[in-house]
């Protein structure tokens, strides 16, 4: 059983707050830094096989919850949305926008995940949601003006707003099963079926692991086990010891942690109107998030990397 969520967190869980936080962030800065050597699809599968190969032992070492028919097509459609379409959108924008950029569009899943959730859960539409959506629409805008005067095309915002789309069906569908079935295994199972969505790409995987070198390889083993296999298991630790709402909180550090390694690491940085535009999608989200409305708690409302 969870122990009893706390305002303050102990040093534990304050430990699994700022790992999942950090690991989260670099994902995002790993991906930029391997998208030469590794396509969207072939990096996707890599990363989700290692993910799920290190889930499969965290997961050995507890019992297995046999989930009911209503579960399975919850965990599929998870599984291939956030998972599976997810990653490769995700791989794939940023094949044509900075690291710093693509976090701060992705971002307004939570905006999604609340619209989702008026629509299949019963939330309704409250005022700040609407409002919300459209200050965020508006940073959407800005930031594919600034990618477009940078010479960059339109093509990289609009598969951050597919990543951003799938993420949030797949957190909504994920929300159901957390009060069924343990954390770790739906992480596991969602993971996995990602890998097998991804499998059409083995072929392009392999062919590509004999020519990348080794710091790609080792980029994608730890997409694998930090961001994917890591730091979805201190997420889930932090969330049985804290309210989710102020875990939610931390998330909004992951765009400027990528921003800062991506200046850092990769030596880039989005444009400056891009920069307002994320301050206004993630303005955005924050009003979304007021007081008014009965807050959707998922296991994640967080750009994942």
């Amino acid at each position: 059983m969870s122990s009893p969520r706390t305002a303050v967190p102990d040093p534990r869980t304050f430990l699994a707050v700022v790992v999942t936080v950090l690991a989260w962030a670099s994902a995002f800065v790993a991906i930029r830094a391997v998208g030469d050597d590794l396509s969207p699809g072939a990096l996707a599968l890599g990363r989700l096989l290692i993910g799920t190969l290190v889930l499969g032992l965290l997961l050995s070492r507890r019992g297995w919850v046999r989930p009911a028919p209503a579960a399975w097509r919850l965990l599929a459609v998870c599984g291939v949305g956030w998972f599976g379409i997810y990653n490769v959108a995700l791989n794939a924008a940023e094949q044509h926008l900075d690291a710093g950029t693509t976090a701060m569009l992705v971002n307004i899943g939570p905006i999604l995940i609340a619209l989702f959730a008026g629509l299949w859960l019963g939330e309704g539409f409250p005022r700040p949601l609407v409002l919300g959506i459209a200050v965020a629409f508006g940073g959407v805008l800005l930031i594919g003006l600034a990618t477009r005067g940078a010479g960059a095309d339109l093509l990289g915002v609009l598969l951050c707003l597919v990543a951003a789309l799938t993420y949030a069906i797949g957190v909504v569908a994920q929300k159901p099963l957390l009060g069924r079935l343990p954390g770790l295994q739906v992480t596991f199972t969602a993971c996995a079926i990602g890998t097998v969505c991804c499998l059409p790409w083995a072929g392009a995987l392999a062919g590509e692991l004999q020519r990348a070198p080794g710091s790609s390889i080792a980029g994608m083993v730890y997409l694998g086990v930090v961001p994917t296999a890591l730091a979805f298991s201190t997420w889930a630790y932090a969330l049985s010891r804290m309210d989710a709402g102020r875990l939610g909180v931390t998330t909004y550090l992951v765009p400027p942690l990528v921003i800062l390694f991506g200046w850092l690491l990769l030596d880039e940085a989005p444009p400056a109107l891009a920069l307002v535009g994320g301050a206004v999608c993630l303005l955005g989200v924050a009003v979304s998030r007021t007081r008014g409305r009965r807050r959707v708690e998922p296991a994640a409302e967080a750009p994942v990397g």
